[in-house]
This record gives C-alpha cells, sequence and structure tokens, in this order.
C-alpha cells in the first residue's frame, strides 16, 4: 500500500495555496491549490531540457547561463552537470520560499544544486530579468537561456504581447544572448505558434519529446546564428 501523502510546507499566493507534499525519502510534490506543478518521480523533460539548452558549452569555460524557474531543482542540476566548473549560471526564482525548499527537503534529490559555487539566485521574475539584461549595454550577455516554468508556450498564449513567449518576450531573449546563444524551453504540449515566433526572430528551431511512453512534454530549442545577432547591432 502507498504511503499518504503529508503536507510539509504551504504557503498563501496569488495563485492559490503553494504546497510541498512528501512521501517517502524521494518522493516530493508541489501542488498549487489542486494542480500537481512538480513530481519528483517524473523528471525526464527537465534533466533533457537542461542538458540539451548547454550542451554547446561543455568545453566553454567563461559559459553564462540564465535558468528561469527553479522548481525542484532537476534542470538546474542537469544544466551543472553539463557545463564546466568554471561556468556561471543565474536562476531567476518569483517564489523565495521555492528557493528555501530546494535548500532544505528538495536538495537532496539534486545533491543540493541550489548551492553550488557556480550558482546565484535572484528572486526576481525571469522576464524582468532578461528584459534588463536585453536593455543594458552593460550587462554581460548570456550563451543560454533555459525557461523551466510550469506554464509553458501553448495556442492561447498572447503572440505579442505574453511575458514570456510573445514576440516582443523573444526578442528580448534574442537581444539578451551572445552571439551563437541558445534558448531551450518547457512546454506541456508542442506549439506551432511559438516555434513560428521563435523562427521569425532569426533563431533555427527544434523539438525533443522525451522518453518512449507516459506523459512527454516538450523541450523547445532555438539557436541564434551569430550572422543574425551580430547585424541586429550594425549601426
Amino acid at each position: 500500500m502507498a504511503q499518504p501523502w503529508k503536507t510539509i510546507d504551504n504557503i498563501s499566493t496569488e495563485e492559490g495555496n503553494l504546497e510541498l507534499r512528501q512521501r517517502g525519502e524521494r518522493d516530493f510534490l508541489i501542488m498549487i491549490g489542486a494542480q500537481v506543478l512538480m513530481n519528483s518521480m517524473l523528471n525526464r523533460s527537465e534533466v533533457v531540457l537542461g542538458r540539451l539548452g548547454c550542451d554547446r558549452l561543455k568545453e566553454s569555460k567563461l559559459a553564462r547561463v540564465l535558468v528561469g524557474g527553479l522548481g525542484m531543482g532537476f534542470t538546474l542540476k542537469a544544466v551543472l552537470d553539463t557545463l564546466p566548473a568554471t561556468a556561471g549560471v543565474i536562476v531567476a526564482e518569483l517564489n523565495p520560499t521555492v528557493y528555501k525548499w530546494c535548500r532544505g527537503p528538495l536538495a537532496l534529490l539534486t545533491e543540493s544544486a541550489v548551492t553550488d559555487p557556480r550558482v546565484t539566485v535572484e528572486i526576481d521574475d525571469v522576464a524582468h530579468l532578461i528584459k534588463r539584461v536585453a536593455m543594458d549595454g552593460s550587462e554581460t550577455h548570456f550563451d543560454a537561456i533555459v525557461l523551466d516554468l510550469y506554464r509553458g508556450p501553448h495556442a492561447k498564449t498572447d503572440h505579442i504581447d505574453d511575458p514570456l513567449y510573445g514576440s516582443k518576450a523573444i526578442e528580448n531573449m534574442r537581444t539578451a544572448l551572445k552571439p551563437g546563444g541558445v534558448v531551450a524551453v518547457w512546454g506541456e504540449n508542442y506549439d506551432e505558434g511559438f516555434c513560428k515566433r521563435l523562427q521569425s526572430a532569426g533563431f533555427t528551431v527544434s523539438t525533443d519529446r522525451p522518453g518512449k511512453g507516459g506523459l512527454r512534454h516538450v523541450v523547445f530549442l532555438a539557436h541564434l546564428g551569430q550572422s543574425t545577432k551580430t547585424s541586429k547591432h550594425k549601426p
């Protein structure tokens, strides 16, 4: 018989009660209201997202990567496992409670990836952080932007003004990347409109649905060609 779930922490948010549940040593759920946001036993797509997003940076000693959304830390762990020891990773996490969980009860799932010396956590909206970097010429741009948020792109996404997946947000990501940079995005399902918006912004786009059975989420992978990036900034 399966063990019952126990609530080990919860916090009220604008979207409902955010709750961390546990049964056994490594079985966790993050809930918001009655909706399961994350399940520690189902992390295949998050691991693939982090690995593919940083695959081209394995030998890049000064790689700078932005991870949007901390979750249970699986994407961050995959990013760190792919990058060299001299890389730097900024994590933008909106909720400080999630950060607390990843340093506490969830740390055993990822060997406490969030406390890796390469990692800096900013309690901020990742869309705001990307826009800030895009608009501030003094900021160091990113080699990769990896978005692991519980709401990915979907058919009802506002094509222009969505703060993460609309055309304005994609332009901010493009500007915040270094030449040849990569955007990797987790999605619950394939979204043709999002792919087309990425392509219109100059990205080469591919998608992956990790695994062969069960629930298979989508990883969107968008590569920015150096010539496209350089031409944008010509006087």
